[in-house]
């Protein structure tokens, strides 16, 4: 079953990339991105990553607000990264990459900050992505998670035509699925709407 469910939603997706910044959900994605910004602390000369970085928007922004920044974007879309790459005004600062958010092409401790927005809800194992999350961040460092919310103990699950399976999840089970991962929570931001960031942050071993 999950190959099939990540296979079904790599094709939607790469179909979808072409003309992905120019459908409605991208405009919607590029006005949480402006209120995300507003919320993102970063050391000197921070290296990020962007979990679920479609045509590499969130990025791009992030570039241009921290000139010492570097960035890694990972998405399981082949197409989606080749329109990241075409279109990089950053290089070489930014880089994008194809692979599976389970299980991150990455050191342990590579990365000052991790973002990932409105992408969550797609996530079979959200669980094991916050354990990699956690994995991949440097002691100290932040994860920004932005995706729909509501208010509920049990987590929702809605069939969203050829997206298939969605999940949304309350900001208590955010706090707990983080707190397993060994990630505490910083805050919750409502950002607009039902869209809410919950900034983590992995402790630093004294």
């Amino acid at each position: 079953m999950t190959r099939d469910f990540i296979s079904n939603k790599k094709q939607v997706f790469d179909l979808w990339a072409p003309s992905y910044d120019w459908l409605l959900p991208s405009v919607f994605y590029q006005s949480i991105h402006k209120r995300l910004l507003e919320y993102v602390d970063l050391p000197p000369q921070p290296h990020v990553l962007d979990l679920g970085c479609g045509t590499g928007r969130l990025l791009d922004r992030l570039a241009t607000k921290f000139p010492d920044l570097r960035g890694t974007g990972l998405d399981l879309s082949p197409e989606m990264v080749r329109v990241a790459r075409q279109s990089n005004r950053h290089r070489p600062r930014l880089i994008y990459v194809e692979g599976k958010a389970e299980s991150l092409p990455f050191a342990d401790g590579q990365f000052d900050a991790v973002f990932n927005t409105i992408s969550f809800l797609h996530y079979l194992e959200p669980k094991q992505i916050l354990h990699e999350v956690a994995r991949v961040l440097s002691p100290g460092g932040r994860f920004y998670l932005v995706d729909t919310t509501f208010k509920s103990k049990a987590e929702l699950h809605l069939t969203l035509g050829s997206l298939g399976r969605v999940s949304l999840y309350s900001p208590h089970q955010r706090e707990l699925m983080g707190a397993s991962a060994g990630l505490a929570c910083v805050g919750h931001y409502y950002l607009l709407g039902p869209v809410l960031l919950t900034i983590f942050a992995k402790p630093v071993l004294n």
